[in-house]
């Protein structure tokens, strides 16, 4: 078509293959800098090859109190890599 349009709307058989699907929304930039911060302390132990969850909860079975709101953020943010991935490793 002429106009830049797509030329197979209305066309039976024709696929226009998936539509994306939408990402997570982006974390805001202060709570990433707070999850650094849990990644740059050592006194909740290593943070190479697990989440950040994994981590918080490995630092809570063994006693070393890490911040609840850590663990808050990290569950709302679940399904955001940003957040919930495996930190700075």
């Amino acid at each position: 078509d002429n106009w830049g349009g797509d030329s197979t709307r209305g066309q039976p058989g024709v696929s226009r293959g998936p539509v994306p699907q939408p990402g997570p929304p982006p974390v805001d930039p202060a709570l990433l800098e707070m999850l650094r911060r849990f990644d740059l302390s050592w006194e909740y132990g290593p943070c190479t090859g697990i989440t950040r969850l994994q981590r918080w909860e490995r630092a809570q079975e063994l006693g070393l109190s890490p911040p609840g709101p850590i663990r808050d953020a990290l569950l709302e943010h679940r399904d955001n890599p940003d957040a919930g991935g495996c930190g700075l490793w």
